[in-house]
């Protein structure tokens, strides 16, 4: 774990890169950055010597010295730190002292809030004096907020720094671009509020308060009320299924797909899914039907208990002898 900024205001005089100062990092603004770092897909760069920033000038190739996942990204009392995974060049380089600092990319308001990190570089010549080796050198200003801050030698190359941190698109105005900034932190402004109303810490995982919040009656409605809310709400759900059950058994029993008042009264027991089922699978009988709609008994052929065929399939399909289902239609 290394530490990428320091906390409290700090400067670095005008160098190689721009961007002056003064900056301010303390523990809200550093919450907010972590979650705006978390927000990408990809690791945070560590290059040489800045050449990110400075491959579209002299065409040069910006290889990486290593790798910080933004999940590690914490603060400390001193500063932000976060884990640094080192290429096995680098690694050889700094255990032979030829690099020993670090110099972070981040753009900040007009306050001097840092509000992100986008980069950080391997380099020898740090800004900022009286800091632990390999620990905060350089800091560059991506898109400074007012014309005090500006750098005009390198707003074009901040700009395009800045629009694809952001995911914009390269036609994005300054304007727009800098909205977009400030929706961002005005976002992790009240996810930092909101963190500290839940009772987290820096790195906490929200997962479980978030959880408990979803398990928990909504808003500020007092408990009775919400139970009783609850209890019309499963009344009203079993009103409604017992009038589809009616009316579903009624609409059987006329076209002859509920064979008599035992299969009914079965069904009426029976999950509403099955009754659907049963008179998806059913034909209608053409023997109920006619006594229905011309008063005649149906035609019944010679069967156990006198029952029709038909008769017969209901009650194998209920598992019931053919002189129960009989004598319950009787």
């Amino acid at each position: 774990m290394k530490r990428l900024m320091p906390a409290g205001t700090f400067s670095a005089p005008r160098g190689a890169m721009s961007g002056q100062g003064p900056w301010h990092l303390d523990q809200q603004s550093a919450t907010a950055l972590i979650a705006s770092a978390r927000n990408r897909s990809t690791n945070i760069v560590i290059d040489y010597e800045h050449q990110t920033l400075m491959a579209a000038e002299n065409g040069k190739p910006a290889p990486a010295s290593g790798w910080v996942d933004p999940k590690t990204l914490e603060w400390r009392e001193d500063g932000l730190y976060g884990v640094i995974k080192w290429t096995a060049a680098a690694k050889a380089m700094i255990d032979a002292e030829e690099y020993q600092y670090l110099s972070p990319v981040f753009p900040y308001d007009a306050n001097g809030t840092p509000l992100d990190l986008l980069q950080i570089a391997l380099t020898n010549t740090p800004a900022i004096h009286g800091l632990d080796q390999r620990a905060l050198a350089a800091a560059r200003a991506a898109l400074p907020s007012d014309s005090e801050h500006s750098q005009p030698e390198t707003d074009e190359m901040d700009l395009k720094i800045l629009l694809e941190a952001l995911g914009l698109p390269d036609d994005t105005t300054e304007t727009n671009a800098l909205k977009t900034v400030a929706a961002l932190k005005a976002g992790n402004d009240q996810l930092a509020a909101l963190r500290a109303e839940l009772g987290l810490k820096d790195g906490d995982d929200a997962k479980p308060a978030i959880a408990a919040l979803k398990a928990t009656p909504a808003g500020s409605v007092p408990q009775p009320v919400y139970d009783e809310l609850k209890t019309q709400l499963a009344a009203l759900k079993a009103s409604g299924e017992e009038s589809e059950r009616n009316r579903l058994i009624e609409d059987g029993m006329a076209d002859g797909r509920i064979a008599g008042k035992a299969t009914a009264d079965w069904l009426r027991t029976q999950p509403i899914a099955v009754l659907k089922s049963h008179l998806a699978d059913a034909t209608p009988l053409a023997a109920l039907k006619g006594m229905q709609s011309a008063g005649k008994e149906p035609d019944k052929k010679a069967g156990a208990a006198g029952l029709s065929d038909n008769d017969l399939a209901v009650c194998k399909q209920m598992g019931i002898s053919p002189e129960e289902y009989a004598k319950a239609n009787a």
